[in-house]
């Protein structure tokens, strides 16, 4: 070890020993600069570094180090977002903390209950815990947990990026918060992460009201060399074929009014298994990740792989992995791919993102543009992690061929154009910032239930001081709305009044409390069954707000919603005869504006990237002269006969703002790609742009108006329970940026002004 590190030798002499003993030769970047904050155990501070890059050893050298020096024995709590993290972290510590006499607790559904019982006794070392199962502690231990964490002297919360901006993240907020008022004093917060995209943010984060007190500490360690290529891939235009009698022979010709409802169900598309043939080739016989965009199509290339396996009787390499698969047959994939002997390729979504300890990966897969720039960096993280190896990303894009009736997304190639365009952010640095201002009053209704629980009761003033004061989670939630949505939940007899004024479960919260799923923050992530004439076609991931009368393109084709049913998880629809197909084809990810800014800007450039095969960059070359066809460098409107298409390069968030705003003025509008579908029905393409004038001149409506014909609102797990003002601010808060469209509205607007006034409109 190096002898001007001053860290190293303010750690605990047994840890000094294990490290010499490990082989360090020196302390990483991270952990010189995080040992001499996290040590004195007086402030909060969140440790930003790469994968791979000693994150977990830059808080806990120092803060065990700390708990054995304290007359007292003390306690760690390491919260996870998953139990097989915790596992792994339970095989990293054990050793050491063996060495300092510090006992190591992991807790969650699958440990024994005698493990928990002497965690309760001993209540001291190091507790790894998911906020699942320390919500479960609170609510069935409400008696004892005071006692238990009275000698808590951190929390460590592992890939921090994981929670931000999400049920599961206001969740461990407010769960921290509850145990600093069961101990009565401050706990220091040590935030993990690779991925974070605005320091200010996260911090805000970790500390809500008090983000500006939290210390950074970010890893300026370069990391390895970087490979990338994208490969593009056209799918042919196939002829479709109409059912025909079975004495009838001979292809189907297509009518001109091209209503179709009556044909088969679409041909396979043939570029996956061209895509899976190359994965075969190039992976096979080393340990890679890779990530298509749904479960759907992590079950459609695990089969086509498998497949090949068989045909080239080879030892299968290729294992599914997805949150709806059994624990069986994840703990089987994350098992082949630990195994140094033979090799293994895990086919999977967003589940291998995070930190879970599966060796070494020699490259990653994408197939499709990522769900954002900030998970492909995640994803990225995971290769190249040994010693001198580049980190290794293969880009795989399909594109439609284009045809006489494509639509705009095809002629400009958004997916291929859009993978560059995260991929030039990636590699500036550029990701996205966390999310942080969502309101998540779902999250609110459980914690109310689960403090309830907690204290065997509770009165109104004692939930909004815990829940919602100025430094609680909730902060934002004036007292007369939260009475509203009090009353509610007693409408919903999910609480019910005593006539002492104390709160306690009604009926259905009760035998919801009691149940084992109360304990999760989220719903289980499902997908819409799309469904015409009875039939189930297949499903859909949604990010969008649907409407009745909205087109959607499911498996190549155009549809019209008929209906929405939430609870069931359906959309009705029947086929969309004529017309150019929408943009719209559901989705696995929000796309942020600067992506669309980005993927505009290369629209307008003539450089080429680098990464991109022959057909990607033919696939470029074709969007770049298709917009300029159109003059898309100037023009925001595309008329495409029925409906207006207003490309703004907005973000997802804007673009859903902007088409609610339009729907004041009486038209049908949803948001769609990079941009809006206006269908003019009984006005001229022009008007849908001058309306833009009445936009500006007004103030955007309340919430409640603006959201009044909207249905896919209930997106979190206790959405149902909400009062409707509630429901709609908290989805305005997580879906919608009314600021930047009505920016974007005025932006335009002057700029039409302008031309009017210089005669060049």
């Amino acid at each position: 070890m190096s002898s001007d590190s001053s860290s190293f030798f303010q750690l605990d002499e047994r840890i000094q020993r294990f490290i010499w003993a490990e082989g360090w030769d020196s302390l990483r970047d991270a952990q010189e600069a995080a040992i001499p904050l996290i040590l004195p155990a007086d402030k909060d501070v969140i440790v930003a570094a790469a994968t791979a890059s000693g994150k977990t050893e830059a808080a806990f050298l120092p803060a065990l180090t700390h708990i054995v020096q304290q007359s007292t024995p003390g306690l760690i709590a390491y919260i996870s977002p998953l139990k097989a993290l915790i596992n792994d972290q339970f095989g990293r510590l054990d050793r050491l903390c063996e060495l300092l006499d510090v006992p190591v607790w992991p807790w969650h559904g699958d440990v024994p209950a005698s493990t928990k019982r002497r965690f309760l006794e001993k209540r001291q070392g190091v507790l790894l815990i998911t906020p699942e199962s320390l919500e479960a502690l609170l609510c069935n231990r409400g008696n004892s947990v005071a006692t238990a964490f009275g000698p808590l002297a951190y929390f460590v919360v592992d890939e921090l990026h994981a929670f931000i901006g999400t049920e599961r993240g206001k969740q461990l907020q407010s769960l921290m918060h509850r145990l600093e008022l069961l101990v009565d004093r401050r706990v220091p917060r040590i935030g993990l992460s690779a991925t974070l995209g605005d320091m200010g943010l996260a911090k805000s984060f970790l500390r809500p009201g008090e983000g500006e007190l939290v210390k950074e500490v970010v890893s300026r360690a370069p990391g390895n060399d970087l490979k990338i290529l994208v490969k593009g891939y056209e799918e042919p235009l196939v002829l479709r074929r109409r059912e025909m009698p079975r004495d009838t022979d001979g292809p189907f010709l297509a009518t001109d009014d091209g209503a179709d409802e009556q044909e088969e169900d679409a041909d396979e598309p043939l570029m996956p298994a061209a895509i899976a043939t190359h994965l075969y080739t190039v992976l096979r016989g080393t340990n890679n990740l890779i990530f298509p965009n749904s479960r759907r199509e992590v079950e459609r290339y695990t089969h086509l792989l498998g497949k090949l396996c068989a045909q080239h009787q080879v030892p299968n390499e290729f294992w599914p992995h997805h949150g709806n698969l059994s624990k069986e047959i994840r703990s089987e994939t994350e098992a082949a791919l630990k195994q140094k002997t033979v090799p293994a390729t895990a086919v999977c979504t967003n589940t291998l993102e995070l930190g879970i300890d599966i060796g070494a990966v020699k490259s990653i897969a994408q197939i499709g543009p990522p769900p954002s720039v900030a998970s492909l960096r995640q994803r990225l993280g995971r290769s190249g992690r040994r010693k001198g190896e580049p980190a290794i990303l293969r880009g795989y894009s399909i594109e439609d061929a284009v045809g006489p009736k494509s639509s705009l997304a095809t002629e400009l190639r958004l997916d291929t154009v859009q993978f560059a365009a995260m991929l030039s952010l990636l590699l500036e640095g550029w990701f996205e910032p966390p999310a942080t201002q969502g309101a998540h009053y779902s999250t609110l209704i459980q914690q109310v239930l689960s403090y309830v629980a907690q204290n065997g009761g509770a009165t109104i003033v004692r939930l909004y001081g815990a829940l919602c004061a100025p430094d609680a989670p909730f902060s934002g939630l004036g007292k007369r709305e939260f009475a509203d949505l009090i009353r509610h939940l007693g409408e919903k007899e999910l609480l019910v009044q005593e006539s002492s004024g104390e709160l306690l479960h009604g009926s259905v919260g009760e035998r919801m409390v009691n149940h084992y799923t109360f304990y999760a923050a989220f719903a289980a992530d499902e997908e819409f069954r799309i469904v015409s004439g009875g039939k189930t076609l297949g499903s859909l991931p949604v990010s969008q707000m649907l409407m009745e009368g909205q087109r959607i393109l499911f498996a190549g084709r155009t549809w019209r919603v008929e209906s929405i049913d939430e609870e069931q998880k359906t959309i009705v629809v029947v086929r969309a005869g004529g017309g150019t197909p929408p943009l719209f084809s559901g989705g696995s990810g929000r796309t942020h504006t600067r992506v669309r800014e980005r993927m505009r800007e290369l629209l307008e450039s003539s450089e080429v990237p680098a990464y991109l095969d022959t057909t990607a960059k033919k696939f470029l070359a074709e969007a770049r002269r298709n917009y300029a066809a159109r003059d898309l460098a100037h023009a925001v409107m595309v008329d495409q006969g029925q409906e207006v298409q207003l490309l703004t390069w907005l973000g997802d968030a804007a673009n859903e703002a902007l088409a609610c705003l339009y729907r004041q003025y009486g038209y049908t509008a949803f948001a769609s790609g990079p941009g809006i579908e206006v269908v003019k029905g009984q006005v001229q393409a022009d008007d849908v742009l001058t309306t833009l004038s009445d936009i500006v001149a007004s103030e955007p409506p309340p919430i409640d108006v603006l959201l009044a014909d909207v249905s896919n609102l209930l997106r979190e797990k206790w959405d149902w329970a909400l009062p409707e003002n509630l429901l709609r601010i908290s989805y305005t808060s997580l879906n919608l940026d009314v600021d930047e469209a009505m920016h974007w509205a005025r932006s335009v607007n002057q700029s039409a002004a302008v031309k009017d006034d210089t005669g060049n409109r």
